[in-house]
């Protein structure tokens, strides 16, 4: 054995040697040797690519993936080595004061590598690297633990009372007590040993709550998939260097070695992690053929594709034709989703009093996403602060509807259930896109209060049910023509969203394909009612949705000179006295992510004038149910006037809007001097 180890000895070094390790090693001993600091233990990282040392020796690379600890024996006997020959410190004294951490940089990728908590069984005794992957559902404050201690035997005459003999350093998996206590004897004379405290090395640590990411797909509240797993959380402990390396709500890869932590009579599996991965969503990379075959067909109008897929969409929920304003605003809304901090958003609040079919339309449309979360009622739409549920004290912080649903949709419901404070911190998150939670450090067990600043990069749908019992609305007289009442809800709350909505049907006027849609769903659930069901399948929109909502586009000086041309000119024209202008500063954000969601919609990258009159119908429409008609006095229904049943219709609605865009530049060209604007 000891000639197999000796071998391995050579193969490292040689590998260190070959892979830039030892120059690296040799650049973080200088750091230790120029502080002339005396310190217990010498921390160094080496990484290894498990694919070049097995090419180098095939027991090595097998010994360093499913024998990590003893692995980095070996690695700890060259490297003090190396101190000792090349006099690298000078004031290291034993082998034992040096501490290595292997960070592999992959795993193989085989099964046997996969750690999962929704399989059995789960081998958490091994000791090996694993790689696993999650979504983080909570994370703890940074705390500290001990990286090493030196040890003395309190025996004065004893040689070991003295030096570095005894040395402790934290394995992966060891609670605190394992590396320090206070009932080691001393190997030669049995007596007590004593932790010398000067020496004592401390680092970071922080515990983090990760979930399979099947979750997402539990949490949207209804799925076409329906296959049955298990699932449940597990923990990974982040320490030194990886700590605050992942943010709440993310998705990451990690390798790590299991471990059983024992908290009292319970035994908990978690991960000590030795590297970290961020999973990037992957965007569909192709469109199906139906819908490119759409797209040739309707090349000559800019409007027409989107039209239709609008008037098709969810055919499965409601019939073809009905909600079509609705639909286009999901569409819209669902391309408009990015992960990405200081994105342009779409929220979208409904008016309505047919609940049961917006709220069934609105959980389709959001489970097109791989993020679409639908809130219980029951629990917090923003992160929350708790204890950890390991004993320790400290904070933890709760991930929520709204982080759970980054990148994506996180559906509400109905907004008039939720009491006065959880509305006005929605009010300031969809102002701010982001949330604060506060840690009292005398609770937590922290030195000073903390405020943590979490983003919420999620597009929030919700509803209100105008016939709401419970709330009845107040009734005013001096409403403007056009102008809703919306006293059910504060009025900035309602600015904050980017659109609302008005349903086209109220429930005491169903129209009769709806009607009949709704029976013969009852009586088959599964019955493909319609044509266009089958040739644009859900799973055809989902990977057409992802397709464009990765398209990057840009704002053409024209659709730009349009928009600002109508921003301005609104905001002179919705004044009154006492507020001044009635148009909120968002309104401008919210006219751009329109323009683009059209154009990703339409499968383009350069937002033409065509794009922002869609936009700016849609948002003039918003601001009459908010704040009546204006100068430009929109019709009730302006992107979608009539039904579209034919080519005829369709060239009718393109005049249509032709003659939209002539009123829109006359509307600048009174109320909005100085602004350029290209006139046919």
């Amino acid at each position: 054995m000891h000639r197999e180890i000796q071998k391995m000895r050579e193969i490292a070094l040689v590998y260190l040697d070959r892979s830039g390790g030892l120059q690296k090693f040799v650049h973080d001993c200088k750091k230790y040797n120029d502080s002339k600091q005396s310190y217990a233990v010498y921390r160094f990282i080496i990484s290894i690519n498990p694919s070049d040392i097995a090419e180098l020796d095939a027991t090595l690379g097998n010994y360093i993936l499913h024998n990590p600890i003893q692995a980095a024996q070996i690695f700890q006997s060259v490297c003090f080595i190396a101190i000792q020959t090349l006099s690298l410190i000078e004031q290291l004294q034993t082998e034992a004061q040096i501490s290595i951490l292997l960070k592999p940089t992959h795993l193989p990728p085989l099964p046997s590598y996969v750690l999962s908590l929704s399989a059995f069984p789960f081998n958490y005794t091994s000791q090996r690297f694993y790689m696993s992957e999650g979504v983080v559902i909570a994370m703890g404050t940074v705390t500290k633990y001990t990286q090493g201690a030196r040890f003395l035997c309190t025996e004065e005459t004893c040689p070991f009372s003295e030096g570095f003999r005894y040395i402790r350093v934290h394995l992966p998996g060891a609670t605190e007590s394992a590396t320090v206590r206070n009932d080691f004897v001393c190997s030669l004379c049995s007596s007590p040993l004593q932790e010398d405290m000067k020496f004592r090395v401390l680092g970071d640590k922080q515990m983090v709550e990760m979930i399979d990411a099947k979750v997402l797909n539990a949490l949207k509240g209804y799925s076409n998939d329906k296959s049955h797993f298990r699932i449940q959380a597990f923990t990974v402990f982040l320490r030194d260097e990886l700590v605050n390396k992942m943010k709440i709500g993310d998705h990451y890869k990690i390798i790590g070695i299991p471990a059983c932590v024992q908290n009292g009579l319970q035994a908990t599996a978690c991960i000590e992690v030795n590297s970290v991965q961020l999973c990037k969503p992957s965007g569909s990379s192709f469109v199906s053929d139906n819908f490119k075959h759409l797209l040739s067909l309707t090349s000559s109008s800019c409007w027409r594709f989107t039209a239709i897929l609008a008037n098709i969409f969810a055919s499965q929920i409601v019939p073809p034709g009905t909600y079509n304003t609705l639909k286009l605003t999901i569409l819209l809304s669902l391309v408009q989703t990015c992960e990405k901090e200081n994105t342009d958003y779409l929220d979208l609040l409904i008016v309505t009093s047919d609940t049961l079919v917006i709220d069934r339309l609105l959980n389709y449309s959001m489970c097109l996403l791989p993020r679409g979360i639908r809130h219980p009622p029951s629990s917090e739409i923003f992160p929350s602060v708790s204890k950890d549920k390991y004993g320790t004290g400290h904070a933890s912080i709760q991930a929520c509807s709204a982080v759970l649903a980054k990148g994506g949709i996180c559906y509400i419901g109905d907004l008039s259930s939720y009491k006065k404070d959880k509305l006005e911190l929605l009010q300031s998150v969809l102002e701010s896109r982001t949330t604060t939670v506060f840690i009292p450090g005398k609770k937590y067990r922290e030195e000073a209060d903390q405020q943590v600043t979490v983003s919420v990069q999620t597009n929030f749908w919700s509803f209100v049910d105008v016939d709401s019992s419970s709330k009845k609305p107040i009734h005013k007289d001096n409403f403007l023509i056009g102008q809703m009442d919306m006293s059910l809800i504060p009025h900035n709350l309602v600015d904050g969203f980017g659109l609302l909505i008005y349903n086209e049907f109220p429930s005491y006027q169903l129209s009769s394909p709806l009607v009949h849609h709704i029976l013969k769903k009852a009586i088959n659930p599964e019955a493909m009612l319609y044509k266009v069901s089958q040739q644009f399948r859900t799973q055809d929109y989902e990977e057409f949705i992802l397709f464009a909502k990765n398209l990057h586009v840009e704002l053409s000086s024209e659709a730009e000179n349009l928009i600002q041309g109508y921003y301005l000119a609104s905001r002179r024209v919705r004044r009154d006295s006492i507020h001044g202008s009635t148009l909120s500063a968002s309104a401008l954000k919210i006219l751009i992510s329109l323009s683009k969601a059209h154009t990703k919609l339409s499968l383009r990258k350069k937002v033409r004038e065509e794009d922002a009159l869609i936009a700016i119908l849609l948002l003039e429409s918003s601001l009459t149910l908010k704040h009546g008609k204006s100068a430009l006095c929109v019709a009730p229904n302006p992107v979608f006037p009539f039904d579209l049943s034919d080519e005829n219709s369709l060239q009718q609605r393109d005049s249509y809007l032709m003659q939209c865009h002539q009123e829109l530049l006359k509307f600048i060209g009174a109320y909005g001097p100085g602004i350029h604007t290209n006139e046919e």
